[in-house]
Parts: structure tokens; C-alpha cells; sequence
């Protein structure tokens, strides 16, 4: 049987649009004894890229100021025929500026909470957060996508 890889695939727009969705997205960075770290993070984009924040002694933080390779898969779907992923390979840049940390996390906050959170009192309890944290950019080098809804349950 050929291959169906090409009708499984998100076009760009696809992809913006998933990756904009209230989805979780695993990170995996490559551990102190060489096994992958995975763990869950919840993300923003800006400019086409993914970011996040996470406590600065966090050990993905770690992993990534030893080795920058990044690998995240951000997934929905419980059935075969309902499986959407994209998966983003590429180098994480680590942020380390107040203000952008702040960005990043009000972004983040407001991606999974609603505007409320980026409110006066909301964006006091992030800039006070982000002096305890740092902000990841994913250089994205490589995207694998699928979409097995375009199967129309024919497999």
C-alpha cells in the first residue's frame, strides 16, 4: 500500500490555527545522563514561534543551557480518526529580559485563562512571577504534522 502521508498532512494555516488552540504542548530536552526530559508546558506563539516560561532553576532550563535541541509535540484527538498533532524540532533560545518574560508570560496566561488574568492585578502577579523565571523561544527547524480527520474514516 502507498504511502498516505501527504493526505494526512496540515497545510500553514492549518498548523497556525492548531497551534493557537488551548492545547498542551510536551517539550522533551536531552537530560543530564542523555535520556530525553519530557514534560507538559503550556505555550503562547509570537511571531510564529513557540514560547514559554518556567522557573529558572527548572531542569528543561538546565538541559537547554547544556544542550539547545528541543523537540515539542503539541496533540489532540482520542480516536484514531480524530488524531491531530504537530510536532516542532528545532533549538531553544532562552530569555532572560524582565520585559520579555513578562510578555511571554501575560501571553501564556492569557492563552489558557482568558483576558482577565492580563488585567492590573493580574499582570502585577506575572511581573512578580517573572523575576523567578525564564522565557523559551523554539527556533523551529522541522514540523511534522497529521490530521488524520482528512482520512474521512477510511484508513
Amino acid at each position: 500500500m502507498a504511502s498516505r502521508r501527504n493526505q494526512i498532512e496540515m497545510t500553514p494555516t492549518e498548523v497556525e490555527q492548531f497551534l493557537d488552540g488551548r492545547h498542551v504542548m510536551n517539550i522533551a530536552t536531552n537530560g543530564p545522563s542523555g535520556h530525553p526530559h519530557l514534560v507538559a508546558m503550556w505555550f503562547a506563539m509570537i511571531d510564529g514561534k513557540p514560547v514559554f516560561w518556567t522557573f529558572g532553576k527548572a531542569q528543561k532550563v538546565l538541559n537547554i543551557r547544556r544542550d539547545a535541541r528541543i523537540t515539542a509535540l503539541v496533540e489532540t484527538g482520542e480516536d484514531y480518526n480524530e488524531l491531530r498533532g504537530v510536532e516542532l524540532v528545532g533549538t531553544a533560545r532562552l530569555v532572560e529580559d524582565h520585559a520579555e518574560i513578562v510578555r511571554i508570560g501575560a501571553l501564556v496566561a492569557q492563552k489558557y485563562n482568558g483576558d482577565i488574568v492580563v488585567g492590573p492585578e493580574g499582570m502585577q502577579f506575572i511581573s512578580t512571577q517573572a523575576h523567578k523565571r525564564i522565557g523559551v523561544v523554539i527556533d523551529v527547524e522541522k514540523t511534522v504534522t497529521w490530521d488524520h480527520t482528512k482520512l474521512g474514516g477510511v484508513y
